[in-house]
């Protein structure tokens, strides 16, 4: 490989550093490779005017592309696939981006935050400038999203889009390295592996965008994030976009943006009027038969069912193909060659019923989803807002379906304070609820855990300043205290002082 594409201060990997790993297919020890992991999930995508027209909560309908002083190439592709007014945030932040400020930026899922950083770089960047852009997402299928999405709005121009992250061969991605995109989009691990074999360096970069910021934090990437930033040039330009900001978000901004520009875009997320959501209240050991009742008999288009733990995305899925309800699963003990095969099966219409976990769902941006189900509740309310807005994406409708137990009363009430709206119960009165069997284990509600220890005694709450009351004394008989005293005589008052001090002590 050529040494304008190779790290010289980076170190590779050597017999020594890599114990039991090859550069070869990016595996080690004999493990058969998974070849199908190379190949892209396709995508099929089409873009027309949403149902009841352009809304102006959602899109800005005053104002075309042409409008941001964008290239005719890059307007030419955004009017052939169907796009022709930009969303609140597209409006706001592009125009910001392209004066090369740092930008903190905050918009729901659903809004065209993609495009919105995609833009100005397609924009800003001339075809040759090898390597001089980097996008980091939290997972892989939101990498090969972003990288779909950019190379559809750079079809009428010279730039090259390379995506890099873990379950794809190593060789595959170097040798698309060699090519010198100009736009690399990765999962930081990989990206860091990749600096580290020296197929990359970030010497060059004059663009970052951290997109999901806030999840790829959750999931532990803080320091992966940190060295990333350490290792591009200071003067370059840097975007984070976040659906949320904490105070985790800002420190790290402070540290490694300068002066960045707060842009918060809140119109036009996430609405109630454009998600219709309802809850059905089932036991849970009745959720399967619930979710098998509702597929059946709503009959929806093309759903996402969402559960909080993989092992009980296989068991839904399992489930569902008992009853003759075809379903596929999305998590991240699939293969990498399977989840792109679930992917692509999806995107093209041939699945109906995706069962995913959250952190797989990332990234998942399929036209025309008309339902999304939390089979389980999520243990924080905001990811429940991320697992809705897989729906009525860009101004369209859509439907969300929870299932909620008896115990998660306090969870759904957590989750409309979220929303800002009363959830309305959809009830089934043909739905044949069952007893508890006898052999079922009840599994964590959502929330913070509590625990109780059987046979341990408890005690009521008490104040820690409280004092004790005195302790209860049976009154005693005129008779019972005169037995105490000798002769039967009872003081009536305290002897007077010691012969006025006069007697002698002891010990004088």
């Amino acid at each position: 490989m050529s040494d304008k594409y190779r790290d010289s201060d980076a170190p590779t990997r050597s017999s020594g550093g890599g114990k039991g790993r090859s550069r070869r297919g990016g595996g080690g020890g004999g493990r058969k490779r998974d070849a199908g992991a190379d190949k892209e999930p396709e995508r099929k995508r089409t873009i027309s005017e949403p149902k009841g027209g352009w809304n102006p909560d959602t899109f800005e309908t005053d104002k075309t592309f042409a409008d941001l002083d964008l290239k005719d190439s890059i307007v030419k592709a955004m009017d052939e696939r169907g796009f022709k007014h930009p969303t609140k945030i597209q409006a706001a932040l592009v125009p910001m981006a392209m004066t090369g400020v740092d930008i903190l930026g905050q918009a729901k899922t659903g809004t065209g935050k993609t495009a919105a950083f995609a833009l100005p770089l397609l924009n800003m960047i001339e075809p040759g400038d090898s390597m001089i852009s980097i996008i980091l997402a939290p997972t892989r299928e939101l990498a090969v999203q972003i990288k779909q999405d950019i190379e559809e709005l750079a079809v009428y121009t010279d730039i090259k889009v390379c995506a890099i992250y873990g379950g794809q061969s190593i060789n595959v991605q170097a040798k698309q390295l060699e090519k010198g995109p100009e736009i690399i989009v990765g999962t930081p691990g990989r990206v860091l592996d990749m600096i580290d074999r020296g197929y990359l360096h970030l010497y060059d970069i004059e663009f970052v965008v951290l997109d999901e910021v806030d999840r790829m934090l959750d999931i532990g990437f803080r320091d992966d994030i940190k060295k990333l930033l350490k290792k591009c040039p200071k003067d370059r330009q840097t975007i984070f976009v976040s659906a949320t900001f904490t105070d985790e978000i800002e420190k790290l901004a402070r540290t490694y943006m300068e002066d960045p520009e707060k842009l918060e875009v809140t119109a036009g997320a996430l609405t109630v009027d454009l998600v219709k959501q309802k809850y059905v209240t089932v036991e849970p050991w009745d959720k399967r038969r619930m979710l098998a009742h509702l597929l059946t008999h709503e009959e929806p288009a093309l759903t996402i069912v969402f559960c909080r733990m993989k092992r009980t995305v296989d068991s839904v899925v399992r489930y569902l193909d008992r009853k003759g309800i075809p379903a596929h699963a999305i998590h991240g003990d699939l293969s990498q060659s399977k989840r792109n095969s679930v992917m692509s099966k999806f995107r093209g219409g041939d699945l109906n019923v995706l069962v995913a976990s959250d952190l797989a769902s990332r990234g998942i941006d399929v036209e025309g989803i008309t339902h999304v189900i939390n089979y389980d509740l999520p243990d924080d309310p905001d990811i429940y807002v991320h697992r809705i807005g897989r729906t009525a994406r860009a101004g369209r409708d859509g439907h969300a379906w929870s299932l909620v137990t008896p115990a998660q009363g306090s969870l759904l009430t957590e989750i409309e304070l979220l929303v800002n709206a009363e959830i309305p119960a959809r009830k089934y009165d043909d739905f044949e609820p069952r007893e508890r069997p006898d052999d079922w284990k009840d599994e964590p509600t959502g929330g913070r855990p509590t625990y109780e220890v059987k046979g341990a005694p408890t005690e009521p709450k008490k104040n820690r300043f409280q004092q004790d009351e005195p302790p209860k004394v049976e009154k005693l008989s005129e008779k019972e205290i005169a037995a105490k005293f000798p002769g039967g005589i009872v003081p009536s008052k305290l002897p007077g002082k010691m012969m006025r001090g006069k007697a002698k002590r002891r010990g004088r």
